[in-house]
């Protein structure tokens, strides 16, 4: 793969490949999931789901069921279930390469494209199949070197998957007439051409931004995680290729209602292919109360450190910590808008850095907060959740292991979390479901059915 500055390889547009084990797999289950939603639409269309407040439509609808979709889902007592598996049980089941502790990336991705858990032969298959399409075209590289220094890592990843959109085999089919039942077919080979390309991408944003600006070819013997780490020339380092497969798998979904989820899901919904949704999607993801959060939290911890000049005891955190609310601020990576437990996310993390991150002050700093700052949560009344989600320890574990930049913790966020959009995409696809057109109402509307029900 060149690098060099002044040539442009041409735009290689891929054709569709189709033929190719996960379509097999997706196409086999296609019919019943099909014959599924055609039954309850006709038995039981009219039955009421949900209804709104006003105070829910103008608190983001928040809590309210407008979508649906089978690739995950938070259950508040349990966490998220990819599949319908959890965290616990994705870490036991899912296939491991020979020497390592944690799962392949390639069988999460293909838990949530086909919807049954791999083998290790078809998660080994799914890391082949993205090695072979993991060439980035040289034009993508100049994008970036183009942009000014300080543009924000999460905008250049953004516009990287924005500039593969015309090599999009769903774009090209669409405008030659491929017929409706087929859609999701060019989505999934868009899918493979995205995701496979996006540790390289992410980690030449990295060099980019942080180190001599060269692109590290990936290695043939490592995986699509483990190579991101040696991308960023970590590849000697066994235990953070360790922690890139956990942190992607564990950031790959979470349900369809959050911002980047639901943004892409939007997007696609217009038939704008996998790059636009997730182009848009990672839009999202950068906000602060999104993916912005994991930063967000490494910030506040390393302002909690620095204000003492000793670590600190149990009573100066508890302190830290009301002072922190007394003055209006947040206590970020604390509470969640459906969960009410310990997200089982911060919890696979920490059990990892209790193996491998040893003495380490900041780990140890998130665990005398975790034990602190849930009780002064809980005598504030106001929080339904006052236990720690993934991003009250993520940035950590990345911090610990030399990547310092917290700007760029999102990319690493959105790397994974594009698997899942795609998915969403995928599926909707195959089950023909519409563009989403949702009804607005004005104020005026609103009082006067408050008026007419009075």
């Amino acid at each position: 793969m060149s690098t060099d500055n002044n040539t442009t390889s041409p735009a290689v547009r891929p054709n569709r490949d189709c033929g190719t084990f996960i379509c097999e797999k997706i196409d086999a289950k296609i019919p019943n999931w099909r014959e599924r939603v055609g039954k309850l639409l006709k038995e039981h269309g009219d039955f009421v789901v949900s209804e709104v407040t006003i105070e829910q439509l103008y608190a983001g609808i928040r809590g309210v069921h407008v979508a649906t979709s089978d690739v995950s889902y938070v259950d508040p007592k349990e966490g998220l279930r990819i599949r319908g598996y959890s965290i616990p049980e994705l870490l036991e089941k899912l296939p491991r390469e020979e020497g390592y502790d944690t799962p392949l990336v390639g069988g999460i991705f293909y838990l949530l494209m086909a919807s049954e858990l791999p083998t290790e032969e078809t998660a080994l298959m799914m890391e082949f199949e993205f090695k072979r399409r993991q060439e980035v075209p040289q034009y993508v590289f100049d994008l970036i070197r183009a942009m000014p220094k300080d543009t924000h890592p999460m905008t250049l990843f953004s516009q990287a998957i924005l500039a593969l959109q015309n090599q999009s085999v769903f774009a090209r089919e669409y405008q030659e007439g491929i017929q409706k039942p087929d859609y999701w077919q060019a989505y999934v080979e868009d899918t493979l051409n995205l995701v496979a390309k996006l540790p390289s991408i992410a980690a030449f944003i990295y060099n980019w931004k942080y180190g001599d600006g060269q692109f590290i070819e990936p290695r043939p013997d490592l995986f699509w995680g483990a190579n991101f780490a040696h991308m960023i020339g970590k590849g000697d380092d066994k235990d953070y290729q360790e922690l890139c497969n956990l942190y992607f798998m564990l950031h790959c979904d979470h349900e369809g209602g959050n911002v980047s989820a639901h943004t892409a899901n939007l997007v696609a919904s217009a038939l704008s292919d996998v790059y636009y949704a997730c182009s848009a999607g990672m839009d999202g993801l950068a906000g602060p109360l999104h993916g912005l959060a994991n930063q967000e939290c490494l910030v506040w911890l390393m302002k909690v450190r620095e204000s003492f000049d000793h670590f600190p005891s149990a009573k100066e955190i508890e302190q830290f910590a009301e002072d922190t609310l007394a003055a209006g601020r947040v206590i970020p990576g604390y509470g969640h808008a459906v969960l009410r437990l310990t997200d089982p996310r911060f919890t696979a993390l920490d059990e990892f850095g209790k193996k491998h991150l040893g003495n380490d002050e900041l780990f140890r700093l998130v665990h005398l907060i975790y034990e602190v700052v849930p009780e002064v949560l809980k005598r504030t009344g106001k929080v339904k959740n006052p236990w720690p989600n993934v991003d009250a320890i993520s940035g950590v574990m990345q911090y610990h292991y030399g990547v310092t930049q917290y700007e760029f913790y999102t990319v690493l966020f959105g790397v994974s979390r594009c698997m899942g959009l795609c998915a969403h995409a995928v599926w909707s696809r195959a089950l023909g479901k519409p563009i989403e057109r949702p009804k607005s109402l004005t104020l005026g509307m609103l009082e006067d059915m408050v008026k007419s029900n009075a």
